[in-house]
Order: C-alpha cells, then sequence, then structure tokens
C-alpha cells in the first residue's frame, strides 16, 4: 500500500519544533494505537472462522490499516490551513518514523509531504477501520481506536500553538464522520478489554490454529468445519487462566463470575473422576443469559468460550454472535440451510444468540422462526459434544420463550442472571474506560458523574442503557471536553487527559 515512502526514508533528523510533551504523547498514541490493530488481527484470526487467506497476510493487512490511519489523520489537519509549519512537518515526521523505522531528513520532507497528501486522499475512513465495523469480535474496540484518532488528531492541530479556522472545522468534521462509523455498529460492554486484548487469546495458539484449520478445509472439503489440532495441557492451561482473569477483570456481575467458576470446578473433578477409573455425571453446557441491554452478556459468552476451551471441553472456544436475522429466512426453505450455516461457524466454539425469544412470535404463527428452533435443538443432539449454544435476551421474554418449548427448556437447565449495574459501577466501567484512553476525572467530575448515573438508574425503565450508559457517557465527555479544549493554546499534556465537571452531561 505504501511502497513510495521507501523513496524518500534517510537516517538523518530535523532540529525539534514540536513541543516534548506533544511529541511524546503523540508517540505513545501512535504505539498504543498500533498495538491495538496487532491486537485485533490476532482476536480477529482466532475467533472469525469467516476469514479467509493466511493469518500473516491478515495481520500485515491490519498493520497496513493503522498506517493509513495515521497518515490520513495528519495529512487532514496539518493541510487544513495549507501551511506546514514547522511542528505539524515534525509531527509528520513523528508519523513517518513510527509506521516505517526511519528518519526523513529535511531535503526529503518535502517531496514526503507531497506523496502522503497525495495518498492519504485515495483512502477512506471506513476501509481503515472497516475491520472494527465488520467483525464482531473488534467492534467494541472501535470507540476507542476513534478516542485514540482524535487524540492524534488533536496533537497535530495544537502542534504549532495556534488553531486557525480551517483547522478547528476539519476537527469538528473529522470526529463526526469517525464518530458515525463507531454508533454504525451494535457495541456490547466490554470491561474488562484491555486484558483481553492485551493477552489476546495467546498469539500464537491461535495463529496456529487458525491456519492449521484453514490448511485442513484446503486439503478436504467437509460440510462441517474439521476439529482443530489439539491444544497441549499447558495452552489450555494458559488459556483458561487467561479466561478467569478476564472474567475477574469485569466490573460487578458477582453472582455470575461465581456461577461460572463453580461450573469450572465440576469439570475439572469430573476430570479427576476419569482419571481414577470414577463414574462422570452428564454435564449439559448449554446456557440462557438473563439480562438487560449492556450488562455484559456478550462479553462473558467470549469468556466463556475461552474458559470452556481451556477445561477441554471445547476445541476451538471462539464465539459466533447471531440472532434472528443471523437464523430465519424470509422465504421457504431458506430457514434450514441459514441456521445449519451459523451452527457450522460456531462448530467446537460458542454460538450465542441475542434476543433468542425473537425466534418465535408471542402470536405462535411463524413457522419459520419454528423451523430454525427445530433444526438448533437436533444439531444441538447430534453435535452435543462439539457445540455449546448460549441463549440471551431480557429476562421476562427469555423466560416465556422457555416455558413455551418444552424441547428448550429441557436442554437449557443453567441459567445465568445479569443485574443491572450499580451508580458505583457504572462510575468505575467511566473510570475503566479513561484508564485505556488516556484520561483522568478530578474528584469534582466523579461526583457529578455518580450523582447523574444515580439520577438514571432512578428513572430507569427495561430499556436502560447499563454498560453502554457509560460507554455513551465517556464518548460525550471527550467530545464536550474536546470542544472546551479546541480555543485553549498552548495545550499541555495535562489539558489533553483531565476530563473536568463541565464535561460531563
Amino acid at each position: 500500500m505504501f511502497d513510495w515512502i521507501k523513496s524518500v526514508l534517510a537516517s538523518s533528523g530535523t532540529k525539534p519544533a514540536l513541543p516534548p510533551e506533544l511529541r511524546l504523547l503523540l508517540e505513545e498514541t501512535l504505539d498504543e494505537c498500533e498495538s491495538m490493530y496487532r491486537s485485533a488481527a490476532r482476536i480477529a484470526v482466532a475467533e472469525c472462522p469467516q476469514l479467509t487467506g493466511d493469518a500473516g497476510a491478515f495481520a500485515r493487512r491490519m498493520h497496513d490499516l493503522h498506517r493509513g490511519l495515521m497518515v490520513k489523520l495528519v495529512m487532514e489537519v496539518a493541510a487544513a490551513d495549507r501551511l506546514w509549519h514547522a511542528a505539524e512537518r515534525e509531527a509528520a515526521q513523528v508519523v513517518l518514523r513510527h509506521a516505517w523505522g526511519a528518519e526523513v531528513d529535511d531535503s526529503a520532507l518535502g517531496n514526503a509531504i507531497r506523496n502522503m497528501t497525495r495518498h492519504a486522499e485515495t483512502l477512506q475512513w471506513s476501509s481503515l477501520l472497516e475491520p472494527f465495523v465488520k467483525l464482531p469480535p473488534l467492534q467494541s474496540q472501535l470507540p476507542e481506536v476513534v478516542a485514540l484518532a482524535m487524540r492524534v488528531a488533536n496533537v497535530v492541530a495544537k502542534a504549532d500553538g495556534d488553531i486557525q479556522p480551517e483547522e478547528v472545522q476539519v476537527l469538528k468534521r473529522l470526529r463526526t464522520q469517525l464518530e458515525s462509523l463507531a454508533r454504525s455498529v451494535p457495541l456490547s460492554v466490554a470491561v474488562g478489554a484491555t486484558q483481553r486484548h492485551g493477552a489476546a487469546s495467546q498469539p500464537g495458539v491461535a495463529k496456529a490454529q487458525a491456519v492449521a484449520v484453514e490448511q485442513q478445509q484446503q486439503a478436504s472439503p467437509a460440510t462441517k468445519p474439521p476439529t482443530p489440532p489439539p491444544l497441549t495441557a499447558e495452552q489450555r492451561q494458559r488459556e483458561l487462566e487467561c479466561g478467569l482473569q478476564e472474567l475477574d477483570a469485569l466490573i460487578g456481575l458477582d453472582t455470575v463470575k461465581h456461577e461460572i467458576r463453580e461450573l469450572a470446578n465440576f469439570v475439572k473433578v469430573q476430570a479427576y473422576r476419569r482419571e481414577h477409573q470414577l463414574l462422570t455425571s452428564p454435564l449439559s453446557l448449554h446456557t440462557v443469559f438473563e439480562g438487560n441491554p449492556g450488562t455484559g452478556k456478550t462479553t462473558v459468552a467470549r469468556i466463556f468460550g475461552r474458559i470452556l476451551l481451556g477445561l477441554g471441553m471445547l476445541e476451538r472456544g471462539h464465539t459466533i454472535e447471531t440472532d434472528r436475522s443471523g437464523l430465519v429466512a424470509e422465504f421457504a426453505g431458506q430457514t434450514g440451510p441459514r441456521t445449519h450455516q451459523r451452527i457450522d461457524e460456531a462448530m467446537h466454539g460458542v454460538l450465542f444468540i441475542d434476543e433468542a425469544y425473537s425466534l418465535v412470535s408471542e402470536r405462535g404463527d411463524d413457522p419459520y422462526g419454528t423451523e430454525a428452533i427445530q433444526t438448533l435443538l437436533k444439531r444441538m443432539e447430534d453435535d452435543r459434544e462439539q457445540l455449546t449454544v448460549v441463549l440471551a435476551g431480557y429476562p421476562s421474554p427469555m423466560r416465556r420463550l422457555l416455558q413455551s418449548n418444552p424441547g428448550l427448556s429441557s436442554r437449557f437447565q443453567r441459567c445465568l442472571r445479569f443485574p443491572d449495574y450499580t451508580a458505583l459501577e457504572l462510575l468505575k466501567i467511566f473510570r475503566s474506560l479513561c484508564q485505556k484512553s488516556h484520561y483522568r476525572l478530578t474528584s469534582a467530575a466523579k461526583r457529578k458523574l455518580h450523582d447523574t448515573f444515580q439520577q438514571l438508574i432512578d428513572e430507569k425503565d427495561e430499556h436502560f442503557g447499563n454498560g453502554r450508559l457509560a460507554r455513551n457517557a465517556f464518548e460525550s465527555a471527550i467530545r464536550r471536553q474536546a470542544t472546551r479544549l479546541i480555543s485553549i493554546a498552548p495545550i499541555t499534556r495535562e489539558l489533553l487527559t483531565t476530563l473536568e465537571a463541565d464535561d460531563i452531561e
């Protein structure tokens, strides 16, 4: 994508013009964004069976997308007023060195900027962020990527100490474009995502499994995905430990954590009994997750799959997320194949069906939804050793669904209840988002947030957003902070990373 840059890389530097504090913040943000793209590549390879091609090629593609994002950000903001000041030129050099590992000397910088400008015009935000928009396991990271991108843009805009009207307009337009992408995907609560993405499913294990499965598929196509190569005992233990750490890192959900740990302990003891040639009890892993939106059901489902992989109950441990639209077709003869396809994608892992009660109309005249459930029940029986199904949704509709279908109620005897978050827990979620994106709250901001959350809880209905509420509040706060800071110069690291009470709606 960027072969043109090789002709302008050199070994010498230039005199610093960017304030040291802003330069350090820019370098740290670039590193953090690159780490997120690399981690996302590992997660996608491990959890997205629909990806085709070599895992290494996908990782390189993600690296190119990261470089393209940084180049386009710098070009869009620095060129807004058609003037390249010394500090902006140095910011461009920082990006080039970060992306390609070499400096651009003064004589070549002008040529580099012209090339970067020309190529940046051909790049689209939707393409640069596409994996975070289209791949479900990565969607929860999109707001964080947007926050990092806006931090880079603000540093470049503030680089020379003066904010020109053209730069203000570019920043506003940029924020609108990026946030419209973030709002286009259904975000699940990803509290604890730092731990999850940092550990990243043991990248060597994930990549080896993904490549091996792909090679098996190419060698001998089958109607169902082949069984991945088994993990070693050490690899399974690492997966189990990492999964339990992710679970513990989640805010709240104490009862859910206890029940999953209890299940893990039961599975371990059953394994010990088999080793001693003792009778073991039959165990069904199919589970119902009851809870309002934003209570962490999707996040826990992904962790649940990883824990089951570590326990040796699943061979891959990935999670396929779907809903009625992914299982039920609009015309006769299409629902069965569509449901089979989703189940095949989830083989050796977890099939997570959100708003599962919508599979069947309460009026009872829904033959396509009924067909999807019957197909699911048969596959759960036929593939009971290779598939775990999680049905999720609002508590009352989920109970009605199970009561109305004996086949479902007999197969889903485990129910995890996800309570709404308290005001203190929502504040903790907000602070975890701040920590990941390098923000901090003043004491006054914390008090205002807590009071705001408590008021919203007192007035809540069944559509209360829970963790999504905290994420939305965070995104609103950093937007308001940007508006507050846009007319301030010179900018400092402390200003850029502090959220005050006025930033809280």
